[in-house]
């Protein structure tokens, strides 16, 4: 059946009409919480890919982020070159970073894959702090440009981004690449005597990973005017990253946008409480992920196939 004629479809397109419309009605404070998690959403639509198609656990998420971010904040910071001249290019070195990485860690199996992409993030958190001259060190890396300063532009943008993301995602996962990648990750022994090229479809599944998340942080950093590990390149981000994903639902792809606007929506109207924002946030993930491990999309995905 086709993707247009499902319910899922529909219920997107309402989704995203809808959202649409909230800048007519909403204050510039949620305009802003929204569309930083809309490039959270394109962040953890991206690691979906890698994982739950392609069965690869990339522990280092905000490497590929990080990556994008900083090429895009340093080149307009140092040369000045247009925005969008240097998001593309972040993207790039983004892709250019997660080939050399997939290289090496795509021959190794299991918990040894995502140890070499989480060793690659703390690397380039080294980077960052020893060439400080140059990336802005522990402060942050100031960015002269800005896409934008109308917040509903700003959230406009970010919906476009994440709503067109998800759409190229979820078609190429339902695509023959898709299931070979489906397949690879379930029994890759299996599908490789079947004549499939494994190690091939795994390195073009962390490519395109690689792509959107780094444009998608160099997008993010010229929303913020700013670059720095905690926002783009620290661990903990990873991990709400990969929380996200797994919350919205494995093999899903929009639901990993759906958890990463959840974790975000819901650690912003959590701060008055403190630090105990994180622990309620955490223990609401961690009870969806023990009751529901197919994620709330997965969820509801499987009904409507059942039904």
């Amino acid at each position: 059946m086709s993707f247009f004629k499902t319910r899922l479809f529909w219920i997107s397109l309402g989704i995203v009409v809808i959202a649409s419309t909230l800048p007519l009605y909403v204050s510039g404070y949620i305009l802003g919480l929204l569309t930083v998690a809309y490039y959270f959403g394109v962040f953890a639509m991206s690691w979906d890919l890698l994982f739950g198609f392609a069965g690869e656990v990339n522990f280092g998420p905000t490497f590929l982020i990080g990556v994008g971010a900083y090429t895009a904040g340093i080149l307009n910071n140092q040369y000045g070159w247009s925005v969008y001249l240097c998001i593309m290019l972040g993207a790039m070195a983004s892709v250019v970073a997660g080939f050399v990485l997939a290289l090496p860690a795509l021959r190794v199996r299991g918990p040894y894959f995502g140890l070499t992409t989480l060793v690659a993030v703390l690397m380039l958190q080294n980077f960052i702090v020893v060439f400080a001259d140059l990336t802005g060190g522990e402060i942050g890396l100031t960015i002269p440009d800005v896409i934008t300063i109308d917040a509903s532009a700003n959230y406009w943008i970010a919906l476009a981004f994440m709503s067109i993301s998800a759409f190229i995602l979820y078609g190429l996962s339902q695509s023959p690449i898709g299931l070979v990648l489906q397949a690879s990750g379930q029994d890759p022994v299996q599908a490789g005597a079947l004549g499939f090229n494994i190690v091939k479809h795994k390195l073009f599944a962390f490519i395109v990973s690689a792509f959107f998340s780094g444009l998608s942080g160099a997008m993010l950093v010229f929303y913020f005017g700013t670059a720095s590990v905690g926002t783009v390149v620290d661990v903990a981000v990873g991990v709400q990253v990969i929380v996200a994903a797994v919350l919205g639902g494995r093999r899903t792809v929009l639901g990993a946008a759906l958890g990463a606007i959840f974790l975000i929506v819901a650690g912003e109207f959590l701060r008055p409480t403190g630090e105990l924002a994180t622990f309620i946030v955490s223990a609401v993930a961690l009870l969806a992920i023990l009751f529901f491990p197919g994620g709330f999309l997965g969820k509801a995905l499987s009904r409507e196939a059942r039904a």
